[in-house]
C-alpha cells in the first residue's frame, strides 16, 4: 500500500504540471524486498526404499515479501512543439538544457518562455538571466534574431542606444552582427538531476557538471515555440484508477486478515 501511495504522489504531481511549459513527468520505480525461500520443516529430502534412495528435495519455493520505492525517475522524452508566433518562445527540439543564471547558481531548463527585463536582458519568466556562452545576452526587442544553433545576431546600427525603440517594419537590418550564442548543455547522467521550482534542474554528483553540448549533437533552437510537457493526460488518469484499484483491493485484503485474526483469538481465548 506504501508503494501505491508513492506512484499515487508521482503520478498527482504530473497531472498537477500538465500545463507547465518543458516539464519532464516523473515515474516512480520500486525494487523489491529479498525473497524467502521456504522449506519443509524436519524433512532432509531423502527418500529410502529397498533398492536405495532418492532425493526428492524439501525445498516448496520462493516467496515473495512486497516492494519498495526505488526512486522517482523523470523521463526526459521530448515534448510536443506548439506554435506561438511569439519572438521570445524558444523551444529545443532534441537533446538539452537552456542555461540560466540564478541567485542560487546556474540552473537548467527547458521552458523557453522568455522576457525582456527593463534592463534589456534576455531573462525567464521569474526574471532570471538567460545564459549564452559569454554571459548574459543583452538585447532589444524586435532588434534581434536567433536561428536554429542558437546564435544570437542583432542590427548594430541599433543596438547602441538604448533608448530607441525598435518596431517590427521599422528593422533595416543594415549592419548584422552577432551577439552571443545561447548555452546549451547536457549531462552524463540526467536521470540523477534534482528538479527546482520555475521549471528549473540542479546538477548533483551523480548527474555530473553541465558541459556545453558537441557541435555535432546541438539540438535545434525554435523560434516562435514552446515545448510542452510530455505529461499525457489520459494514460496518467488510466494509472491514477488503476493505483486506486491496487491500493483499494490491499486495504480489502488486510481488513480480511485482520478480521480473520481476531476470530481465532476469540476462538481460541474460548477454549
Amino acid at each position: 500500500m506504501i508503494a501505491q501511495m508513492h506512484r499515487l504522489d508521482a503520478i498527482a504531481n504530473n497531472l498537477a504540471n500538465v500545463d507547465l511549459n518543458g516539464y519532464k513527468r516523473d515515474e516512480a520505480v520500486f525494487k523489491s524486498f529479498p525473497e524467502l525461500l521456504i522449506r519443509r520443516m524436519n524433512d532432509d529430502g531423502v527418500y529410502s526404499f529397498n533398492m536405495g534412495s532418492v532425493d526428492t528435495s524439501p525445498i516448496v519455493g520462493k516467496l515473495g515479501t512486497g516492494v519498495e520505492l526505488n526512486e522517482v525517475y523523470t523521463v526526459f522524452d521530448q515534448g510536443p512543439l506548439k506554435p506561438t508566433g511569439r519572438d521570445l518562445d524558444f523551444a529545443l527540439q532534441g537533446k538539452g538544457f537552456f542555461s540560466v543564471g540564478t541567485k542560487d547558481g546556474e540552473r537548467y531548463t527547458r521552458n523557453g518562455d522568455f522576457f525582456i527585463s527593463p534592463e534589456g536582458y534576455l531573462v525567464t519568466k521569474s526574471g532570471d538571466f538567460v545564459l549564452g556562452e559569454n554571459g548574459p545576452i543583452k538585447l532589444k526587442e524586435h532588434n534581434f534574431i536567433i536561428d536554429e544553433d542558437g546564435v544570437v545576431y542583432q542590427n548594430a546600427s541599433l543596438a547602441g542606444d538604448d533608448e530607441r525603440m525598435v518596431s517590427v517594419t521599422g528593422n533595416p537590418w543594415d549592419s548584422t552582427e552577432r551577439v552571443d550564442r545561447l548555452k546549451l548543455v547536457h549531462f552524463e547522467q540526467p536521470r540523477y538531476l534534482e528538479k527546482k521550482g520555475d521549471s528549473y534542474w540542479q546538477s548533483t554528483g551523480n548527474s555530473g557538471e553541465a558541459q556545453i553540448v558537441p557541435e555535432n549533437q546541438r539540438p535545434k533552437v525554435r523560434s516562435g515555440f514552446i515545448e510542452g510537457s510530455n505529461v499525457n493526460s489520459v494514460r496518467e488518469m488510466v494509472d491514477m484508477i488503476e493505483v486506486n484499484r491496487i491500493y483499494e483491493a490491499n486495504q480489502k485484503l488486510i481488513q480480511s486478515q485482520d478480521s480473520l485474526l481476531g476470530k481465532l483469538i476469540n476462538d481460541a481465548a474460548r477454549v
